[in-house]
């Protein structure tokens, strides 16, 4: 189960334009080092999350298969990890979405 980053990319890159709008100056500075900061530390987070949740289901897909190294206590820990991480990430992604309407309901 992969997640695409390709929406939330692009809302990434219209929120740096705007900002860089609102600071006065050109749009194609928004591209500073800064923002490229938040965008590498999002997408790491994003792959963090697609790591738990490939892991879980991995793990459960071994539990199924009768790995007897594989305990049932494991993969309910692991499956809860990846469930509250994507949790966690969908609620960033609200306040991203949040965020980027606000601004762009900014009267000009």
């Amino acid at each position: 189960m992969a997640i695409d980053t390709r929406n939330l990319e692009q809302m990434l890159s219209e929120l740096r334009a705007a900002s860089a709008v609102a600071h006065g100056k050109p749009a194609a500075a928004a591209q500073g080092a800064e923002g490229a900061d938040f965008g590498l530390a999002l997408k790491s987070a994003i792959d963090q999350v697609n790591s738990a949740q490939q892991s879980a289901q991995q793990m459960t897909q071994n539990f199924a298969s009768g790995d007897s190294n594989v305990s049932v206590q494991d993969v309910m820990i692991n499956l809860q990890k990846a469930s509250l991480s994507f949790q966690q990430m969908v609620q960033v992604r609200n306040k991203l979405v949040t965020a980027y309407q606000d601004v762009m309901n900014m009267p000009v």
